[in-house]
């Protein structure tokens, strides 16, 4: 495959780290369990597809989230990978069962809207800020790598538009409690690029470096794409996607799929930047995964590319 042709743009990074949330964001949004060994065989065939930065599971309680209930059972199945495997951790019980299996990566969940904070954790923001703090302190004190997400950053299905100084204080907090990385979510997708370049830029106003921040966007509104490389001009590095656009939010019924990876990786290819990731083979993953649960991939580039493969195959077939 010699597309898409590569034309390099300026100030743009040269590689980008995808952190593929596939596995988790996308599975815990399935209406029935998918078996443990098919969810092990994804994150193996991710790995072998190049990405380097598979978030595994979620250890949160399995009254919450039932898909995701097999995490002791999945994680010794792939702990052995050469890459980072996150897991979310809700509370202190759930980092205690994530380091029981020896995770060295962990990530909390915090909400930038009190509506968004009471309807997934049944507390306000601030306290839940409160329950992450020993949390992290613990895991840091593991030397465990600590990321903090960050939903609703660009709208509230219940409050409407999010005030930037609101998610600035948040994130603030985070930081300031020890998390290593932000992940900025835009939960329900509604950002469009201007109002990422205004958050970034206000993070930054308040001494939170570009570094430490990754960016987390859904396709609602077909923005993802064009958020994401508004981000990229900003300087971010790391970018959240999910194979096959696998994934939603379940607490709130307006978001839908993450950003496919496989578009991410079609993008970044054209650019020149480096992700070190084989598209075809992540292509096959998504399509091998997408009947595994019986319906299509909604990636665009799945979809084409697939569809291609099946032609080429039929031609020569027929020849």
């Amino acid at each position: 495959m010699t597309l898409p042709m590569v034309v390099p743009a300026r100030d743009l990074p040269a590689r980008v780290r995808i952190h593929e949330v596939g596995a988790r964001d996308g599975l815990q949004n399935e209406k029935s369990a998918v078996p443990t060994e098919i969810k092990a065989q994804f994150v193996r065939r991710l790995a072998d597809a190049g990405l380097t930065t598979i978030e595994a599971t979620s250890f949160v309680h399995p009254k919450w989230v039932p898909q995701l209930a097999d995490a002791e059972q999945l994680f010794p199945l792939v702990s052995d990978l050469p890459v980072a495997l996150p897991v979310l951790v809700p509370n202190e019980r759930g980092l205690d069962r994530a380091l029981s299996l020896g995770a060295r990566r962990v990530a909390v969940f915090a909400s930038a809207t009190e509506s968004f904070a009471k309807a997934n954790l049944n507390r306000t923001v601030d306290e839940a800020l409160a329950m992450f703090e020993p949390v992290v302190a613990r895991a840091r004190a593991e030397q465990v790598h600590v990321r903090g997400y960050l939903s609703m950053c660009f709208g509230d299905p219940w409050e409407g538009p999010v005030p930037i100084p609101q998610v600035v204080r948040v994130c603030k907090a985070l930081l300031d409690m020890g998390c290593d990385e932000l992940s900025l979510g835009d939960t329900i997708g509604v950002a469009t690029p201007g109002h990422v370049l205004d958050l970034l830029t206000a993070l930054n106003g308040r001494r939170i470096p570009t570094a430490a921040l990754g960016v987390h966007f859904h396709d609602t509104y077909g923005q993802a794409l064009a958020n994401t490389l508004a981000a990229l001009q900003h300087g971010v590095t790391t970018v959240d996607a999910s194979a096959g656009g696998l994934g939603g939010c379940p607490y709130a019924r307006s978001a839908t799929g993450n950003l496919a990876t496989e578009d991410l990786v079609w993008m970044l290819q054209g650019l020149g930047i480096d992700t070190g990731v084989d598209l075809g083979r992540l292509v096959a993953t998504s399509v091998w995964m997408a009947e595994q649960l019986g319906r299509p991939s909604p990636s665009r580039t799945v979809r084409a590319l697939s569809h291609q493969d099946s032609e080429a195959y039929e031609a020569n077939e027929e020849h």
